[in-house]
C-alpha cells in the first residue's frame, strides 16, 4: 500500500471538485503536481520562473501551468487561483514570498491552504497568517528515515496526528501461522488490523481467524507507542 498521498487528500470535502493549485514549482511543488495529476485530479501549477513552468508542461505533470508573481493578489485572481478548493503554497525557501502568498489566498477565501515551511519559525508565521496545514518536508523525511532505520519491518507509514499512525509492516517470524485472534493485536498491543495481504492484493478487514504468513504484509492502526512495541 502507498500512503504518501493521504495527507493531501484527507482535507477534501464530500462533493468537492477535487481541483488543486500548486504555487511554486521547485522539487517539492513539482512532485505534488505530478502525484495529483497522475491520480486523476485537475491541477494548475504556477511559478514566477518561466523555465519551471515550461518544464512542468513538458513533463506532463500538470493539466495547466502559468507564469505569475504569486505575491500579486491581482495576478492570483486573474489566474483563477482563488476558485480552487485546495491551494498548496510550495515556496518553502523564500520566506517573504511564501507568507505574502499564503495570506493572499486565505484572505481571498480559499477553503484549504497547505503551505510548505523551511523552519519552525517559518511554520509558525504561516500558521499566523491562516495556513490550514503546514508541512516541513525535510523534518518529515528525517523522521521517516529514522523510523526505517530503527524499525526495518515497517514498509510504509501515514501519521494521522503526532501520536497515531497507520503502518504497513512485514509479518514477523513470531507471527507466522498464527491467526489475528491468537495474536490478540488489539488486546495485547492496542492495534486494529485494517488489511493483510501480499504484493498488490490485500484482504480488507480480514477475518480474525485468518492465519498470517511470514513475509506477508499487515496494515494496522494505533498509537505510535503501541506500534513501537511490535516485534519488527
Amino acid at each position: 500500500m502507498n500512503f504518501s498521498s493521504l495527507g493531501l487528500f484527507r482535507p477534501l470535502k464530500p462533493g468537492s471538485r477535487h481541483q488543486f493549485a500548486v504555487i511554486g514549482l521547485g522539487r517539492f511543488g513539482r512532485a505534488v503536481c505530478e502525484t495529483l495529476h497522475k491520480s486523476g485530479y485537475e491541477v494548475l501549477g504556477v511559478d514566477v520562473d518561466e523555465k519551471r513552468v515550461a518544464d512542468i508542461l513538458n513533463l506532463g505533470a500538470a493539466g495547466h501551468a502559468l507564469q505569475i508573481d504569486s505575491t500579486d493578489p491581482l495576478s492570483l485572481k486573474q489566474a483563477g487561483i482563488f476558485e480552487f478548493d485546495t491551494v498548496i503554497v510550495a515556496i518553502g525557501n523564500y520566506l517573504q514570498e511564501s507568507i505574502i502568498t499564503t495570506l493572499a489566498v486565505k484572505e481571498a477565501g480559499v477553503p484549504h491552504v497547505v503551505a510548505k515551511a523551511s523552519s519552525d519559525v517559518h511554520a509558525k508565521l504561516l500558521q499566523k497568517v491562516g495556513a490550514d496545514r503546514v508541512v516541513l518536508p525535510e523534518h518529515e523525511a528525517g523522521c521517516t528515515l529514522a523510523r526505517s532505520l530503527t524499525k526495518s519491518g515497517i514498509l510504509d507509514r501515514f501519521d494521522l496526528d503526532p501520536e497515531h499512525s497507520i503502518v504497513e509492516i512485514t509479518v514477523p517470524e513470531s507471527f507466522h501461522n498464527k491467526t489475528i485472534a491468537e495474536l490478540r493485536l488489539r488486546g495485547q498491543y492496542g492495534l486494529n488490523v485494517l488489511a493483510t495481504g501480499h504484493a498488490q492484493k490485500f484482504d480488507i478487514n480480514p477475518s480474525p481467524e485468518r492465519p498470517l504468513q511470514k513475509g506477508d504484509m499487515l496494515v494496522v492502526i494505533g498509537s505510535n507507542a503501541d506500534i513501537d512495541r511490535l516485534p519488527i
